[in-house]
């Protein structure tokens, strides 16, 4: 329904990292399949990602259900803030928002917030699938967390 917010399932979770590292995670496009639950394949990347309006071009599902779609950059403030269009038609869309809050130099509070913003996800949004929305969250901040407390980056050639 045109100007109606829904509202956004949150999920929050404490890493031992400075906000800095986890944003260079949120950075790296080709690392998403590394932690975003469902992402099976990612398939490019804009070399602009992630200022608004990039792009990393992927699969989600499980074979031999992938769809190929994107995921969009909206908003992004270094070390703070990533707020995307997560694209899976005909499943429909997503609004996924990454909030980092710095609570001391290595510790960042992670905030994913979520709600299906257009087609079939939207239309059958309900408390059932929120739950399992939350879970998946829950489990891709897990994921995040092992990735930026015990991954080490190597700088680019």
């Amino acid at each position: 329904m045109p100007g109606k917010q829904k509202r956004m399932t949150e999920v929050h979770a404490g890493m031992r990292a400075s906000a800095e590292r986890v944003f260079a995670e949120l950075a790296d496009g080709w690392a998403y399949v590394g932690w975003v639950v469902g992402a099976a394949h990612i398939r490019d990347v804009d070399a602009s990602w992630p200022e608004v309006g990039s792009k990393i071009y992927h699969k989600v599902g499980v074979w031999p259900f992938e769809v190929s779609d994107y995921t969009e950059s909206l908003a992004c403030e270094p070390d703070r803030r990533l707020l995307l269009r997560a694209r899976g038609w005909p499943l429909g869309e997503a609004t996924v928002e990454v909030v980092l809050e710095a609570r001391s130099p290595l510790l960042t509070e992670v905030t994913i917030r979520e709600a299906p913003s257009a087609g079939p996800g939207q239309w059958l949004d309900n408390p059932l699938l929120r739950l399992m929305l939350r879970q998946r969250n829950r489990q891709t901040l897990r994921r995040l967390a092992d990735r930026v407390e015990h991954r080490v980056l190597t700088p680019p050639a």
